[in-house]
């Protein structure tokens, strides 16, 4: 069976085409971390690389969010327990901080994750 100039074309185009998306998928892509902030009245979007303090309403009151040094940590909230404080500090994509009775969930999204160990314990 002899190939065609025709086929050759396709196959050209397929592996570029497969090229072109292994590139975007695997590649490395925006690097900036983004750290997603959602409460009561909705989601807030702010980047990891710039220290900022941000106070969301809850239900209970007030939480704030502080995000300092590429890291993100919830720093007073009117929950009974403070669970949520003694979480300590995020981030890695993927991470994520929760105050439940007070129903803000702050997560961080983007970037690239290290390698290593995919799990932490406190």
């Amino acid at each position: 069976m002899k190939l065609r100039i025709l086929d050759w074309i396709v196959i050209v185009a397929c592996a570029a085409g497969i090229a072109v998306s292994a590139a975007f998928v695997y590649g490395g892509g925006n690097s900036s971390s983004r750290v997603v902030i959602s409460g009561k009245d909705g989601e807030w979007v702010y980047p990891l690389d710039k220290d900022s303090q941000v106070e969301v309403s809850g239900p209970l009151g007030i939480t704030r969010v502080g995000i300092e040094g590429g890291a993100v940590h919830i720093e007073d909230s009117p929950c009974p327990n403070k669970t949520c404080l003694a979480a300590g500090s995020i981030r890695d994509k993927g991470q994520w901080l929760a105050c439940l009775p007070n129903a803000v969930f702050v997560r961080i999204e983007g970037g690239k994750t290290e390698a290593g160990v995919d799990a932490s314990v406190y």
